[in-house]
């Protein structure tokens, strides 16, 4: 209740605010203004359309980076040697702006869906990577142990030890991966021009239809709400058993 009395209080302001003269409604229309447009926008089929082209590549990239960064964390984490090797490597690429890598996206695939899956896995797959890297490192060595002396083989202290220790920090990965490669599927298709809700946000922005604008702005807005709220409903189900989960849900 109290968050949607501050979304309230929000949209009460933005239908305020311009008809005091602080801000020109050219440039920020009145909220009512903006809910229009983007009643408007619900009726066409171009919205759909280009909601479901940033959906999809956001679904697809992150699918991508998730099944990526798992096997590639465990395949790393798992082996001692492998991290070692491989760890300057990582704390190199990973902090690389996806977005600086827009002009290569370009030069290889142009306004392609193949552009934006390059931007959002890059992004993602580093957010999943070093959480599993982190999920194997916290390991308990006591019991890794004990599964060795038990004879487990690799496959076997890879399911019984270091998955289910891991997996907290895997859906850590995911919830931030999703977010993460939201905001590179709009930012990709607002730079470079590929089909989706960003597209439709700059073909406004050029037309100088600003309802428009902050009306796809606010559909990118809940996009970002809804990503966060399905990537958390799945991070309690497969965590039912954890005391995190637990805990919070007798907390609530």
């Amino acid at each position: 209740m109290r968050g949607l009395a501050g979304l309230a209080g929000l949209v009460a302001v933005l239908e305020v605010l311009p008809h005091t003269g602080l801000v020109s409604a050219d440039y920020l229309p009145p909220a009512s203004k903006t809910l229009r447009a983007l009643w408007q926008l619900l009726a066409e089929n171009t919205f759909w359309t280009a909601l479901g082209d940033t959906l999809t590549g956001w679904g697809l990239g992150l699918g991508i980076s998730v099944v990526a960064g798992v096997a590639v964390g465990l395949v790393i984490g798992s082996v001692p040697l492998l991290r070692a090797v491989t760890a300057s490597t990582i704390e190199f690429l990973r902090p690389i702006p996806s977005v600086a890598l827009i002009p290569v996206a370009v030069l290889l695939y142009g306004a392609d869906l193949r552009s934006k899956l390059l931007l959002v896995v890059y992004a993602a797959f580093w957010q999943v990577l070093v959480q599993v890297l982190a999920g194997i490192q916290d390991v308990d060595p006591v019991a890794d142990d004990t599964a060795r002396s038990y004879r487990l083989g690799t496959w076997g202290r890879l399911r019984h030890v270091m998955w289910p220790t891991a997996l907290p920090y895997v859906m850590t990965g995911v919830r931030l991966a999703a977010t993460v490669a939201l905001i590179l599927a709009v930012t990709t298709e607002l730079v470079i021009g590929a089909p989706g809700v960003g597209h439709e946000i700059a073909v406004a922005q050029t037309s100088g239809a600003v309802p428009q604008v902050y009306a796809l702005v606010l559909v990118t807005g809940l996009l970002g709400v809804a990503v966060n709220l399905v990537a958390r409903a799945v991070e309690r189900r497969a965590l039912h058993w954890h005391q995190s989960v637990r805990t919070d849900a007798a907390a609530s």
